[in-house]
This record gives C-alpha cells, structure tokens and sequence, in this order.
C-alpha cells in the first residue's frame, strides 16, 4: 500500500490524486490536506465569481474526493498542526501543491499606502476568501489603476467596471457587492510596462471587456504596432490584439457608442508606475513611459502623473514558503528540479514551475509528479499513513474537516444564496465550522 499525503486541495492537488489512483488504483491511500475548512483553492478564491463555467471543472475534483481512496483534511495547518517532517515520517511521499497565493511586491515608493492592493488581497476580498473579507477597499475616488497586463488585470478591471444587474449568476459576496454597486469609481486605467504585442491576455477575457453594459475600453492607436506586424504572433495573441485594435477605433468618452457608458477603461501600454503617492493614502500613480529594447521595457525619463483613488497590483503570485523547505526567493517558488525537492518531498503546479499556465495546465504536472514517486519509491517502507496521521491528530486534538463537512458547508452557502447567485459564501472559518457542525 502506498501512503500519499498532498498539501494543498485547488487543481494540482486534486489532479496528483486523479494520477495516484491512475497509478496505483486500489494500491494507493491519499490524504488531502487544506488550511481551509473547504476544498478547491483556486477554483473557489482566485476565479472570477463571474465566471461559473471555469468553476465548474470542481466536480471533476469532487469525484476524485468521495473515492475511498481519497480524503480531504481541511482546516489543518502545516506548521501549526503538523510539520513537513512529521508528513514525511507518516507516507510515503509528501507533495507540496499549495499553489502561488502570496502576491509579488510591487515594490515602488508608496506601495504600502492605504488603499493599495495586490490583486491575491483584492480578488480574495470579493472572492469572499476569509482571509481578505475584511479589506474593506474604498471605491469612492473616481479614478483606479490597475497594474498588470494579464488576465487578473482584466478580471479586476471587469469587476471594478460592472452593473449590478451584471452580477446575477455569480457567486460574488454580498459585502463585495454591495460596496461595487456604491462604487463611484468611472476611470480604470490598465498600465502596462511593455506594448500590445506583449500582453499575456486572452481574447476570451478581452471580448468580455468589449461587451459591458456601461463601460467603454479605449486603447490609444498610436500604441498599437503596424497591423502587417500581427502576422508573427500565435493564432491566439493574434486574436486578442485585434480586441485591443478595435478598442482603438472607439472615440473618445463622451461620443458614440459610448455617449450613455459611465465607465472608462483606458488600456495604458509603455507605462510603467515608478512611484505611489499620496499623505497616507493613495492619491496619484507617477508613471515613466518605456520603450522596448530586446523585448524589456527600458525608461525613457519622461514622467506623468495619473490621479488615483484606488491602485490594484496585478503583477504575479509567489509561493508561500514553508519552515525547512528549500526555497528560491527569486523564483518566489519552492526549490525543485523536475518537482523533486528532496527524497520523498515533491511540489506541483504553481508551487513547482511558478504562476503560469492554466487551470489545466496542471493536470499533467500531476500525472508526471505521479510517475517520478512511482519510480523513486521501492518495497515497503512500512510507513503508517492514514492511521498514523489520524493517531497523531487525536494526540492533539486535531478535529479536521472531513470532505462530508463540506458537503454540509456547500448546503448551507447554496441555501443562504440571494436571487440570482449560485451560493453565498461563508466568509469566516468559524461559520464554516459551524455549518459542517464541528461546533
């Protein structure tokens, strides 16, 4: 019997277990093991709420959960519940999918103003991710900044720039809701270090952009390459610059089509912020254009200011370090080659190679990780798993969330949802406790 124990329940944790039943189907015991009382990481905190198709590839997860062979082991924290040690003394092998949650720092005088977030904090805030609940961002100034030229870019920028009615079907939070619908933000600025022909959005995300009811994109033509020049790029990138190419030829606000949308969204490509500023909060983003040389973005000297209320970092996660495991600060990922870390310790998805990729990107990191245990583990190694771990939490009085319990927290969230939303989300480990009746 093989005793696997996986750290982190989002897409690369479930998909390492799909692979370890693939591998060793009935031969193969495998605990998940969460932080939160509830399973799904990404899929439940990091996807937009408005995006419920993407959410739904958590039932393809949860046939995983309710085999025998799989257990979810929520609300149970390494380093205060239990070490990477102690999981490596108890199975056979240990790995790490505790994804990339931590946000890069923007690292610019004033990053630390009131009012100034990195994107983990602002998407867990409507996400209704506990940890971020009570952020309490301020929407009255007219004017955000959102860095970034990625897709969590577009999410935020989509969300700041809705209707209310813009919501229905989502699974955004109430106090997110309420607080977006007050919102009197009418200025969103997308600033981008690089050009157009860089931009790691989607046309998927791009053409929602085009399609909101009361806001209009704007991207300044003289930004965009010659339009002979899109025919090197990937069919994709291909089609995403032709959004932003068709944002260019919209007016300026004010004029049609645009005359009635309240919302602008200005794309601000060659931009990069330098400085944030402001007497205890943010007022203002001073701002350097670039140029590209090699493909980087290098400074021109030449400076502007853009008057902000709120500023949201959209430049990339990093993995969250663990005590005694090896790390690599420069990569803000765990220390591996190939997702070996050490023997019998793996890491997988964004915890291996970093946040790229998609959602599925990560189930053949998982089928692969499978593979790379299967052929360093030999004989029995007589390790306990399941019952030693289940031994140690009733030493120290570990009462874990069971996948049962959350089935109970999942009834309770779809019970309490208002008219129009799929669920409303517990935003306080302790409701959820609550509701899986742990209490």
């Amino acid at each position: 019997m093989r005793h696997i124990a996986i750290v982190g329940s989002g897409p690369a944790g479930y998909y390492t277990a799909e692979a370890a039943l693939r591998q060793w189907r009935d031969d193969v015991r495998v605990d998940i093991f969460d932080a939160m009382p509830v399973p799904f990481g990404l899929i439940r905190n990091g996807v937009a709420p408005d995006h419920q198709s993407i959410k739904g590839v958590s039932r393809r997860y949860e046939a995983t959960a309710l085999t025998d062979n799989v257990r979810f082991v929520g609300n149970v924290m390494i380093g205060r519940d239990v070490t990477i040690g102690e999981l490596q003394d108890l199975y056979d092998a240990v790995v790490l999918a505790t994804g990339a949650p931590g946000d890069r720092k923007l690292g610019v005088p004033g990053d630390g103003l009131a009012n100034v977030f990195g994107s983990a904090a602002f998407v867990g805030w409507y996400n209704g991710h506990p940890n971020f609940s009570s952020l309490a961002p301020d929407l009255s100034g007219g004017t955000a900044v959102v860095i970034g030229n990625g897709n969590v870019a577009l999410d935020v920028a989509r969300i700041l720039a809705k209707s209310q009615t813009e919501f229905e079907g989502s699974d955004i939070v109430t106090h997110a809701l309420e607080t977006l619908t007050a919102s009197r933000v009418r200025r969103i600025v997308i600033l981008g270090r690089r050009g157009p022909h860089q931009i790691t959005m989607t046309a998927k995300e791009l053409g929602e952009i085009a399609h909101l009811s009361r806001a209009c994109p704007h991207v300044d033509a003289a930004d965009l390459p010659p339009e002979r020049a899109d025919a090197a790029l990937e069919a994709g990138q291909r089609k995403a610059v032709g959004h932003l190419r068709a944002f260019s030829k919209i007016p300026e606000p004010g004029t049609a089509p645009c005359t009635e949308r309240e919302v602008e969204i200005d794309f601000d490509f060659f931009a990069a912020p330098r400085a944030i500023l402001g007497e205890g909060k943010v007022e203002a983003v001073e701002v350097e254009r670039t140029r590209l040389e090699d493909g980087k973005a290098i400074g021109t000297g030449e400076t502007y200011r853009i008057p902000a209320g709120l500023v949201v970092s959209c430049i990339g996660y990093q993995t969250s370090p663990i005590p005694d495991v090896p790390y690599d600060h420069d990569l803000g990922r765990f220390a591996n080659t190939e997702g070996r870390i050490a023997p019998g310790l793996y890491c997988v998805g964004w915890a291996r190679r970093g946040p790229t990729g998609t959602i599925g990107t990560n189930r053949p990191d998982g089928f692969a990780i499978a593979e790379k245990i299967a052929a360093d583990l030999t004989g029995d190694s007589g390790k306990p798993g399941r019952p030693g771990f289940d031994a140690l939490a009733a030493r120290r009085g570990i009462d874990y969330v069971k996948f049962a319990d959350w089935l109970k927290i999942d009834e309770a969230e779809i019970a309490n949802a208002r008219t129009g939303s799929p669920r409303e989300k517990f935003v306080e480990v302790e409701r959820m406790i609550e509701a899986a009746g742990k209490q």
